[in-house]
């Protein structure tokens, strides 16, 4: 580490600094869609919440598989900050925005690059889903297993929310390289602007014109649009750039070896995005197959896991953040500090969540449905739902380590182990025990994904060797 550069701050409260604007930021984007779920599960029409829960499944399949754009851009943004911040000489290094800020508006071009290259990924692969829409749900919701009259609501949701594919990708993207340099105030901005528009939108297309599905999506496609735009003019600010500089690219970081870099990184954080969703879309089928009130009542009940990894994702960010810095300047003591105080404080926020979802949640499922068969299941089910945050925060955790270190290759071998054992596991429980077997099935997936990781990370402290995590 260069005598001219503070060291990493891993105080407790500075964990928390970061991690506490990323934690309202991404409590935005899954109350989205609870306030859809509510929405349409209010209608008193069981097929149109399955066909609901369907639909969401299916564009977390598609979407979700490509949030490599939000990791490979968060890693690879910290690091150039590391490197970056190892050279630079900073007056004030009171505070971690203060630094980034300097930073960038010094060196904005290697920062900007990761961003434009995230960008025009996300663009292109976007577009290859839009022209494919037709044939992607045709196939996907026969995969789901889906029933007639769920099917045909889930097509009408999806028939619309195809149009907004590319600005979600890209707001991948920009979550990722704003995590990445610290700058959580940006993204709390972006998402709560999405989610506030969305919600009016909706409500509005919904009530106001009566559209019912279509208003649903309609109002979260012009939403995820609106963010995008937004987006650009922070990321213009932040880096002190007209719009035409943020638009100009440099050919020194488009050479081949930094494409074919981000192309190895996102093939294998893809790869490992992949196996997730399709283990969820493998429970959802599950779910589909044991009629449409268990997954009526399974799509209300994950909702609570989609917040509460969103909550813990904040602590993952900074996690990640300050594991990539730590990375990227070679500081392998603080490394283990940030291991270690970052742990405590996930562990710490999920007892927390449990706890409020235990308080919590017989308002919620009152709130999420009127149709009565599908509100006894939920409250029957309801404890697996309320332990969710204890039993998922590790996996979460270990992936925002991992993901700092740019891990691509672990990330990846971890993964496909886990699909080693996961999807016989959850076949062998869903034939023993039905309803009970998928929620044992998801315990397992949380569960398995910190045993894999920790055993990873457990062998490089015991070597004391952490360089042979990271890419070569």
């Amino acid at each position: 580490m260069s005598a001219t550069t503070s060291p990493i701050d891993t105080r407790y409260a500075h964990i928390i600094a970061i991690a506490l604007p990323v934690l309202l930021a991404n409590l935005a984007m899954p109350l989205q869609s609870v306030i859809d779920t509510a929405i349409v599960g209010n209608m008193n029409d069981t097929a149109k919440l399955a066909g609901m829960g369907l639909a969401i499944q299916l564009l977390s399949l598609l979407l979700v598989s490509f949030n490599f754009l939000q990791y490979a851009s968060s890693g690879l943004a910290a690091q150039a900050l590391g490197q970056l911040a190892s050279v630079t000489t900073l007056e004030n290094n009171d505070k971690l925005e203060a630094n980034t800020a300097a930073v960038a508006h010094l060196q904005p071009t290697p920062l900007l690059s990761i961003l434009q290259r995230a960008l025009l990924l996300a663009i292109v692969i976007g577009a290859v889903l839009l022209i494919a829409k037709p044939w992607l749900i045709e196939f996907g919701l026969q995969a789901l297993a889906a029933n007639p009259e769920s099917g045909a609501a889930a097509t009408t949701y999806l028939g619309v929310r195809f149009w907004g594919v590319i600005a979600e990708l890209m707001n991948f993207a920009f979550i990722g390289w704003f995590a990445g340099q610290g700058r959580t105030r940006y993204m709390l901005y972006q998402q709560s602007f999405i989610a506030v528009v969305n919600i009016v939108l909706t409500l509005f297309f919904v009530y106001g014109m009566n559209l019912g599905l279509v208003g649903v999506a309609l109002g979260t496609t012009i939403a995820f649009w609106l963010g995008v735009v937004l987006a650009l003019w922070l990321s213009r600010r932040h880096l002190k750039l007209s719009w035409r500089a943020l638009w100009h690219t440099d050919p020194e970081y488009f050479t081949r070896q930094k494409m074919l870099r981000l192309f190895s990184l996102n093939k294998d954080i893809f790869i490992r995005t992949l196996i997730l969703t399709l283990s969820f879309a493998w429970i959802t089928r599950l779910s589909a197959q044991s009629g449409d009130v268990i997954l009526a009542a399974n799509a209300i009940l994950l909702q609570v896991l989609s917040i509460s990894a969103f909550a813990l994702d904040g602590v993952a960010v900074s996690a990640e953040t300050l594991s990539g810095q730590a990375a990227g300047r070679r500081d392998w003591l603080r490394f283990r500090i940030i291991i270690k105080r970052t742990g405590v404080v996930s562990y710490g926020l999920a007892m927390v969540l449990s706890t409020i979802w235990w308080l919590a949640m017989p308002t919620y499922l009152t709130a999420m449905t009127n149709i009565e068969p599908v509100f006894a299941l939920a409250v029957d089910y309801q404890y697996y739902a309320v332990l969710l945050p204890l039993v998922g925060v590790g996996a979460y955790w270990l992936d925002g380590i991992f993901f700092g270190l740019t891990a691509g290759h672990i990330i990846r071998n971890a993964a496909l182990l886990l699909a080693g054992i996961f999807f016989p596991l959850s076949w062998l429980l869903y034939q023993q025990w039905d309803m009970t077997g998928i929620w044992l099935s998801v315990w397992c997936l949380l569960l398995l994904r910190l045993l894999i990781l920790g055993g990873f990370l457990l062998r490089a402290q015991q070597t004391g060797s952490y360089e042979q995590l990271q890419p070569d």
